[in-house]
């Protein structure tokens, strides 16, 4: 009876393990995804502030499931002119691409972050650099705040094909803008700490970006906007097996509805010029010509329509101040950013959210100014006007006023 009872115990653990692997699900498949780190090599950096950085990247980058199916890893360095310290098909293991980073040599330079995010952008989707199609794309910037180009343009058109952004700011970065420059939501994707306490964040981070490299498991949107979103899922077909048609209509007006074709290969698409505040009722039809697939269906709702300033009012005009209000008022929040006509420095003013007028001080008397007000939306866009406004003259010359006319009866000189 001995052999019957192990045979019989063995089956029951057997029995068990399956039901509870069948209680667990799938298990969720391999991270896959090309991560580009965008270092700030500037002069900007102290070289101890770069090597700090540099040895947390290398942190980062150690853990991570690096190789030819799984993730790949490129460096980017910030300066005058951006540079690829090695390509995303070079080291093929965490421990190689951490030795890279921490050979990297600083550059000094200009902080042109803007440029370096466009050569970023091109890095990211080149295979000639390594980069490979239809992967999830991520960018890890670290950065101390500062660029001497414009930062948002670019950074949305990474957003915008689909690129997750992460930040670390270490401490002196503007809040606003750089969570506009983050993906949403901001406080998973951005991170303010300083320079000497970057290993505290290096665990939830390397789990975030491993996170948004897992392939979807169905139909989600992501980067919504009062005017589009984006759409992912996973491979249900191939191009020989078949295509897919997408399908959107408005949940108040089904017969308003949109279709698109797309290629048995595809895996996103993108929606824009939709309306703001509204429920969209998307639906991913699969047309396959080897087995039935079964549709997917999602519900997104747009954000509410971006208002940015639309009308600018100049007020309390003084020798060395001003007061600027716009309206409407209802972004995330401002800057105000003033400037002589005629060339000189600049200043800026950050203004939270609520508010819809601030004061400009310092500024030189008989001078005419540029004054531009920039909204920031959580979408990570944003939206300017800008007004003319000039300062009177500190002493104002006085005409001598002329003799007061004779009286009645009097006598003129």
């Amino acid at each position: 009876m001995l052999p019957w009872t192990a045979l019989g115990l063995a089956l029951s653990l057997a029995l068990a393990w399956a039901r509870s692997g069948a209680e667990r699900g799938p298990q969720a498949a391999a991270p896959q995804g090309d991560l580009l780190f965008l270092l700030d090599s500037s002069a900007s950096v102290t070289h101890y502030e770069f090597s700090r950085v540099r040895e947390f990247l290398g942190q980062l980058a150690a853990p991570l499931p690096l190789g030819p199916g799984a993730v790949r890893a490129s460096l980017v360095h910030v300066s005058s002119r951006p540079h690829a310290e090695f390509p995303f098909d070079q080291h093929s293991s965490g421990a190689a691409v951490q030795d890279a980073i921490l050979a990297a040599a600083q550059l000094m330079g200009n902080t042109n972050t803007g440029l370096a995010l466009a050569y970023a952008k091109e890095q990211l989707f080149a295979e000639a650099a390594g980069a490979r199609p239809g992967v999830p794309k991520v960018l890890v910037w670290v950065t101390d705040g500062g660029s001497s180009d414009p930062v948002g343009p670019p950074m949305q058109e990474l957003k915008d094909r689909g690129v997750t952004v992460f930040i670390v700011s270490t401490g002196r970065g503007n809040r606003l803008e750089l969570s506009a420059a983050a993906s949403a939501p901001a406080e998973k994707h951005l991170h303010f700490v300083d320079v000497d306490d970057l290993p505290i964040i290096a665990r939830e981070l390397r789990g975030s970006i491993l996170d948004a490299m897992q392939p979807p498991q169905q139909l989600h949107a992501s980067e919504v906007t009062s005017s589009g979103f984006r759409l992912a899922w996973p491979p249900l077909l191939t191009a020989d097996s078949g295509y897919y048609v997408l399908e959107l209509a408005p949940s108040a007006e089904p017969a308003a509805a949109r279709r698109q074709q797309l290629p048995g290969n595809a895996t996103g698409w993108a929606w824009a010029g939709l309306d703001p505040d509204t429920d969209y009722h998307v639906a991913l039809v699969p047309e396959s010509n080897l087995h039935p697939v079964r549709p997917q269906h999602l519900r997104v709702r747009t954000l509410p329509e971006e208002a940015g300033p639309e009308r600018i009012v100049i007020s309390h005009v003084r020798p060395h101040s001003l007061r600027v209000s716009w309206a409407p008022a209802g972004a995330l929040g401002y800057h105000v950013q003033v400037g002589p006509l005629r060339g000189g420095a600049a200043q800026r003013v950050e203004v939270p959210a609520g508010r819809n007028s601030t004061a400009l001080l310092g500024l030189a008397p008989g001078t005419a100014y540029l004054v531009t007000v920039t909204a920031a939306f959580r979408s990570g866009r944003e939206r300017a006007l800008s007004a003319k406004a000039c300062t009177p003259d500190s002493e104002r010359s006085r005409a001598p006023r002329p003799p007061p006319p004779p009286g009645p009866g009097g006598r003129g000189p």
